[in-house]
């Protein structure tokens, strides 16, 4: 089990949608998520996806106790996902900071779906479905982007709230922690 190199916006891993965990490579997922939990503790992130370590399959991992990038944010349970799925609960969008590791020093104003129904299945081949709100849903909506091979930047809609982070909150004090 290794921490993985993240791979940055502009690799192809990041461009092109990834594909589906068949039954015969069930068998590789332990050591994957395993590189995902290191890599991702390593970076102190809020989530990884596979195709952030070069890893082209529908596998994302996200979930924290506290967060120093988000210190505002609730905790959001450790959770792996294989193959998810996912769907915005009615209309309502609010918009808010996001980072991403593969797009390191920036933020962007992001609007998502404020209510989500999500699901996928763990590594012990359990379905697991959940209904979320807030930052929680922000994170899966970000997290299972990157299986669709979108990076947040491409959802932002006002450029003037997108930047690197010095510049964006130059006041120390009030600066989030970098990506």
């Amino acid at each position: 089990m290794a921490v993985r190199p993240i791979v940055r916006m502009g690799h192809p891993a990041l461009c092109s949608p990834a594909v589906s965990v068949a039954e015969e490579e069930w068998p590789c997922l332990p050591e994957l998520v395993q590189d995902l939990e290191d890599t991702l503790l390593k970076a102190e992130g809020v989530g990884l996806a596979a195709p952030q370590i070069g890893v082209g399959w529908r596998v994302v991992l996200f979930g924290f106790e506290a967060s120093a990038r988000y210190p505002d944010a609730a905790p959001i349970p450790r959770t792996l996902l294989i193959n998810p799925v996912w769907r915005p609960l009615g209309d309502d969008q609010e918009e808010g900071w996001e980072g991403c590791l593969s797009v390191p020093g920036m933020r962007g104003w992001v609007p998502r779906a404020q209510h989500l129904y999500y699901a996928g299945w763990n590594l012990q081949r359990e379905w697991i479905e959940r209904t979320v709100s807030g930052f929680h849903a922000r994170v899966v909506q970000h997290e299972c982007d990157h299986l669709d091979g979108i990076l947040y930047p491409s959802r932002i809609r006002d450029f003037s709230r997108f930047g690197f982070i010095e510049e964006l909150f130059p006041d120390p004090e009030l600066r989030p922690a970098g990506d």
